[in-house]
């Protein structure tokens, strides 16, 4: 069955150069991107992204990171796709990421660690929502599946 997923390649990676690198590791997973957005996040976004860590000590500062430089949000389709997003990330804190996971190998810290991810399915259809229109989210087939999608 598949799902879509919200993913963010953060401030971070963007000015180490890591875009390429990152953007590949979805595609070669087999997710499809079917929505991409480059901006830098506004303050108010960010604050109602992260809302839910309001009263923790990192808040302001992870709000400050996010809103520091350009970032990309983007949404991938696949099969369990908010899973497989998760597991190819790693864990959240770089220097605690297993070795050939994205921030594994490319994440320095538990804030500058490249990407975000979404947790759940509800969270994923949220963050698409705060970030995309409907109508910047595309549908399509690829080469290896038939004209509804399904692999071939």
């Amino acid at each position: 069955m598949s799902e879509r997923t919200f993913v963010m390649i953060k401030p971070d990676a963007l000015s180490r150069r890591l875009v390429g690198r990152v953007i590949e590791r979805y595609e070669s997973k087999g997710l499809k991107l079917v929505g991409m957005k480059l901006q830098i996040v506004p303050r108010e976004l960010a604050e109602r992204q992260y809302a839910e860590h309001w009263d923790k000590p990192f808040y302001n500062d992870l709000v400050s990171f996010m809103t520091s430089g350009p970032s990309i949000a983007m949404v991938w389709e696949g099969p369990n796709a908010v899973e497989a997003a998760r597991t190819m990330n790693g864990a959240t804190d770089s220097a605690e990421a297993e070795p050939g996971t994205i921030r594994g190998d490319l994440g320095l810290t538990a804030h500058r660690n490249v990407v975000h991810a979404s947790d759940s399915l509800d969270t994923a259809k949220w963050e698409i929502n705060l970030y995309f229109d409907e109508a910047e989210l595309f549908s399509y087939a690829m080469p290896d599946e038939g004209w509804l999608g399904v692999k071939v």
